[in-house]
C-alpha cells in the first residue's frame, strides 16, 4: 500500500483555512513488487538476488575450468598426433635405408622375392613395406638404365610414353608409395589396392626386363 502524506494547511485573506489535499507517494511498479517479494518469510528479494549471483559465479568458474580442461587436452592430443605421424614417417625411411643397403648389390630376383613375400603376408604394414620396396628396385633399375633425376619422380618425367609404355603404370604405383610414404594414420591402405599397385610395378618391370 502506498503511504499517504498530509501537506501544510493555508489560510487566505479572509482568514479561512483551507486543509492541503493529502497526497499519495508513488513508487515504481517494480521497486513496489520486490520490496514487497517475500516467500514465506524467510527469503525476501535481497536473499534471492545474492544467491542467483552466488550460482552464477559457481557456473562461469565451472565453465572456465572445463574449457581450460579441454584446451589442455586438445593441445596434447595434437602433440601426440604429430609425434606420431613423424615417428611412423621416420620408421618407413628407416626400413628404406635398410632394405636399400641390403639389396642394392644383390641378385634382382632376390630383391622381388621380398617384395612378393610381404605382399603375400596379412599384415597390413608388410603390404606397405613390399611397395616402399617395389618403389625404391624401380628407382635402382632407372638409375642403373641412365634416366636422368634425382628422384625416382624426376626419372619418369624424363621419360616419353615411347620409351616405356607403362609409364603409367610406373606413376600410378609411385602415387600409392607416396601415401603410403606420407599419409600417416590417416591413409587406409587395403589388400585389393596394395596387391593392383603391385601388378602395376611388376608391369614396369617386366617391359624394363626384370622379373
Amino acid at each position: 500500500m502506498n503511504p499517504i502524506i498530509t501537506g501544510a494547511t493555508t489560510t487566505n485573506q479572509d482568514g479561512i483555512i483551507i486543509p492541503a489535499a493529502n497526497v499519495t507517494a508513488v513508487d515504481s511498479p517494480f521497486t513496489e513488487f520486490f520490496a514487497g517479494l517475500e516467500f514465506g518469510g524467510y527469503f525476501d528479494s535481497l536473499q534471492i538476488f545474492e544467491w542467483l549471483n552466488l550460482i552464477w559465479t559457481g557456473y562461469a568458474f565451472f565453465a572456465y575450468t572445463i574449457s581450460i580442461i579441454m584446451l589442455a587436452l586438445y593441445v596434447y592430443a595434437t602433440t601426440r598426433y604429430n609425434q606420431l605421424t613423424e615417428l611412423r614417417a621416420a620408421m618407413i625411411k628407416e626400413r628404406e635405408r635398410i632394405w636399400d643397403e641390403r639389396f642394392r648389390s644383390g641378385p634382382k630376383n632376390s630383391r622381388m622375392e621380398d617384395i612378393l613375400n610381404h605382399i603375400n603376408s596379412i599384415h597390413p604394414n608388410d603390404w606397405k613395406l613390399a611397395i616402399i620396396e617395389a618403389d625404391i628396385m624401380l628407382d635402382l633399375i632407372l638409375k642403373e638404365r641412365g634416366y636422368a633425376g634425382q628422384s625416382l619422380g624426376e626419372r619418369l618425367r624424363s621419360i616419353s610414353p615411347s620409351q616405356l609404355q607403362s609409364l603409367d603404370a610406373a606413376w600410378q604405383a609411385h602415387k600409392v608409395r607416396n601415401q603410403v610414404a606420407h599419409g600417416g594414420a590417416d591413409f587406409v591402405l587395403t589388400k585389393r589396392l596394395a596387391e593392383d599397385t603391385i601388378k602395376q610395378y611388376r608391369q614396369v618391370f617386366g617391359e624394363l626386363g626384370v622379373h
